[in-house]
């Protein structure tokens, strides 16, 4: 499965996808990592990789968001991208976007959906009192922060953490994580029905976990 990555930043899921690809095991390959920032961090781990690379400027494109969109569409489709995948990609995308990948483009959010929409995932969840925080693969729909959940990882939330600590430990598993889930779609097991993601194949149930532990 040829995959396009989306990266706006420092790309450190990008370097755990890039880590996972290299396994001769692996269903997938990163045909193009795209940017809208030609500064992104993430371009130079791709280019030391020696992976395809491109950059869209939203800036080139001012107040023309559907001309944008659609050069970055050209660009990802010249690679023969079948499964989008946003990694720090700060830019929201339009519904004419969303509806050209629909079911072919995921996303990784730093909280265990649907809790946490949005921004300041982790200080808002130390806020929240709750015991586990976490991330999620989800399908990207039109409204933010939605979509079939593809997989969730859930960390614990231990009493002296603030949100630096906390979002360390949520960026750890979400480096775990991302790859299981492009696993799972690039070995075909997973279906989507009734707004649910199913995936097929074995899957042992993991122990229960408590916060505090007993």
């Amino acid at each position: 499965m040829r995959v396009g990555v989306l990266v706006s930043g420092r790309g450190s899921n990008l370097r755990a996808l890039i880590d996972a690809c290299a396994a001769a095991d692996f269903p997938a390959e990163i045909a193009l990592v795209l940017s809208n920032k030609p500064d992104a961090a993430a371009l130079e781990h791709a280019a030391s990789a020696g992976l395809p690379t491109a950059v869209v400027d939203h800036r080139d494109f001012p107040g023309d968001k559907q001309r944008f969109e659609e050069a970055m569409d050209e660009a990802l489709r010249g690679a023969g991208v079948q499964l989008v995948c946003l990694a720090g990609f700060m830019r929201l995308l339009s519904p004419w976007f969303v509806d050209a990948w629909h079911d072919r483009m995921i996303n990784i959010h730093p909280s265990l959906l649907p809790s946490f929409k949005g921004l300041d995932t982790h200080k808002r969840a130390i806020e929240a009192g709750v015991r586990f925080h976490g991330c999620t693969v989800h399908y990207v729909r039109l409204e933010m922060d939605e979509g079939p959940i593809v997989a969730q990882a859930a960390v614990p939330v231990l009493p002296d953490d603030d949100a630096d600590s906390l979002a360390g430990r949520v960026l750890e598993a979400e480096h775990r994580l991302y790859p299981l889930a492009i696993r799972l779609i690039g070995e075909g097991r997973t279906r989507i029905r009734d707004g649910r993601v199913l995936v097929d194949g074995p899957l042992p149930a993991p122990p229960p976990v408590t916060n505090p532990a007993c």
